[in-house]
């Protein structure tokens, strides 16, 4: 019989994705212990070197999202400028280590789970007791008991072990009167990817096919157009499976992708269809199917197409979508005709907290592609920067649970606005609303700058009727804003520097300025660098009766917000901004306290 461990925990994040990591990393930093399983050697799902996909997000002008995820690309430009994914691993893998409240269990799959069943608060049957998962690399099992469990696996594999209500497939139109073409519901879903990537070279590269490489001609991409010289081509529709199970079936489609990868590119090496690709060598090759869809779990709300198009916005908004509906036809790779609708969506749309919890199981939540919505909404919602922020409002959800010992419909009922202001702190944009900024600081005398930076909008958005020009200030190198005020305990200080959101100021085309890891490497793939518009340098001061203390001073600054807890009395503070990452001024956004 193998060893047991076991380990007790606040959370049991399943999943180390974006999703995952992000839910990890917003619990922990609020106090609360955080036990992260992943069965990957690496962390970020689909956006891991295993896999290699583009974190993509919503749509739209300064529709960026923030929060960890943003943390994340900014260190991202600031530590890896030529986009080695080896780099991108250990930043990521960094980001977890670093939480000192975080046990991570990598190469660990969850196999089984615990639970009672049992009358529950607000109709629920079933509570998690834990769960337990194979460490492949110990040889050992690992029982994870919590208060309470995220699923962020993609595939919802706590459904099945627990009895988790979920959904697969596609419903039909009459359901939720959708703008669909499915008439009668089905299990189809998207398909797929094993992706495949080239590099330039300075010499002429051979490429020899294996002979299991399927046999592709120019009639097979009559709609799929692969050019591996735009930054943009990154081969998504080497796509199969969705008319088939979409777990059940993933070893053999992954035979089949790896068949058509190659093939794919020895049509490109060799057809002769193609200029200026005997310089190209196979870089990447992926050997674990990157999914788009299986199951999705229930919630106290299912997220609809009409919500997303008609642009609801839910009182319990917890984060934004923006990508566009866009929804791949089950046959992947050998549909004929194009791959993929491709709808435009209100961005930033509305998202509501109650699609993070189950219906059915108690303490069960979830984060990413697998959270309670239609095929259609799917389409849209699943994309990894909009489950970043989904991971971290499901995390900061948790954190508020665990102090007041309530469930998290509890959260809903009682403490929404409690979560949806601690989100708003982190530097997580929720459109419909804006920081609460304390009377004192709105009464205090400003020095050096004007009153855009106290009004608790963080950034420049159609939302609050802002543009670049009057949503921030803009000032000199070396130069200081201060607030004077009667003297007040300070409980904390918010800061938000202009990280460029449009990335308007990072080299390339936009595929190459707006995404952290790169497809096809050129020899002229720009080398990256900070955006130039946020602040390098700074130091915050407070006083009190003419006595001055700093309170931080950063140098090689690499966060767009800084939220700190003072609780402390004050009659001044001063923000004296040194340098920027390349600007000659810089550009200041919010400065205020509570």
């Amino acid at each position: 019989m193998l060893e047991k461990k076991i380990l007790e925990c606040d959370l049991c994040v399943v999943g180390g994705g974006i999703a995952g990591m992000c839910s990890a990393i917003a619990s922990a930093r609020e106090g609360v212990k955080v036990v992260l399983m992943h069965e990957r050697p690496v962390l970020g799902g689909n956006a891991s070197s295993e896999i290699r996909m583009w974190i993509c997000g919503a749509k739209g002008e300064n529709n960026r999202e923030t929060g960890i995820l943003e943390e994340i690309m900014l260190e991202n430009f600031y530590r890896n400028p030529t986009k080695s994914w080896a780099v991108w691993d250990s930043i990521l893998f960094d980001f977890i280590k670093r939480e000192k409240n975080i046990t991570l269990l990598l190469n660990t799959t969850c196999m089984d789970a615990d639970v009672t069943n049992g009358e529950y608060a607000y109709g629920r049957n079933i509570k998690i007791n834990s769960i337990t998962g194979y460490q492949m690399t110990t040889q050992r099992m690992i029982e994870v008991r919590a208060k309470f469990f995220a699923d962020c696996s993609g595939d919802s594999i706590l459904a099945p072990l627990t009895g988790a209500q979920f959904r697969i497939g596609r419903e039909a139109k009459s359901e939720y009167n959708e703008d669909t073409v499915v008439e009668k519901a089905d299990d189809m879903t998207m398909g797929m990817s094993c992706l495949v990537y080239g590099r330039e070279t300075q010499n002429e590269v051979k490429f020899i096919a294996p002979s299991y490489a399927t046999k592709l001609t120019s009639k097979d991409f009559e709609h799929r157009k692969p050019d591996i010289h735009t930054e943009a081509e990154n081969f998504w529709y080497l796509e199969l499976g969705g008319n088939r199970d979409s777990i059940g079936d993933t070893e053999e489609l992954r035979d089949e992708l790896v068949s058509l990868a190659l093939g794919t590119w020895d049509y490109v090496k060799n057809s002769g269809d193609f200029n200026d690709t005997k310089n190209w060598d196979l870089d990447f090759l992926g050997f674990l199917p990157g999914k788009r869809e299986s199951r999705r779990m229930v919630g106290e709300y299912i997220v609809t197409q009409r919500d997303i198009s008609d642009g609801k916005v839910f009182e319990d908004e917890i984060a934004f979508g923006g990508w566009p509906l866009d929804d791949h036809f089950p046959g992947g790779f050998y549909h004929r005709g194009v791959p993929n609708t491709n709808f435009s969506t209100p961005a930033p749309y509305s998202l509501p907290y109650r699609a993070l919890y189950s219906k059915n199981v108690d303490n069960l939540l979830f984060a990413g592609r697998n959270i309670s919505m239609t095929h259609m909404a799917m389409s849209s919602i699943r994309v990894m920067a909009t489950c970043a922020l989904l991971g971290e409002a499901v995390g900061k959800a948790v954190s508020i649970a665990v102090k007041h010992s309530c469930t998290p419909h509890d959260v809903y009922l009682s403490h929404i606005s409690s979560l949806q202001n601690l989100l708003l702190n982190k530097d997580c944009f929720l459109p419909s609303m804006s920081r609460k900024v304390d009377n004192v600081c709105q009464k205090a005398v400003l020095c050096g700058a004007n009153d855009v930076i106290r009004n608790g909008q963080d950034r420049a958005h159609k939302k609050y009727g802002t543009t670049e020009e009057n949503s921030k200030v803009v000032l000199d190198k070396n130069s200081s804003v201060s607030y004077a005020f009667d003297k007040a305990k300070v409980n904390s200080i918010h800061i938000v520097f202009d990280s460029d959101l449009n990335r308007n100021t990072i080299p390339g085309g936009v595929v190459e300025r707006t995404h952290a890891t790169r497809a096809n490497i050129s020899l002229s793939a720009p080398v990256m660098h900070m955006p130039t518009t946020l602040c390098k340098d700074f130091t915050l001061t407070g006083s009190l009766n003419g006595k001055t203390e700093e309170i931080l001073s950063i140098t090689e600054n690499k966060k767009r917000c800084y939220h700190i807890p003072i609780d402390k009395e004050y009659d001044t503070l001063t923000l004296t901004l040194h340098d920027s990452w390349g600007d000659e001024k810089i550009p200041l956004i919010s400065f205020d306290f509570n």
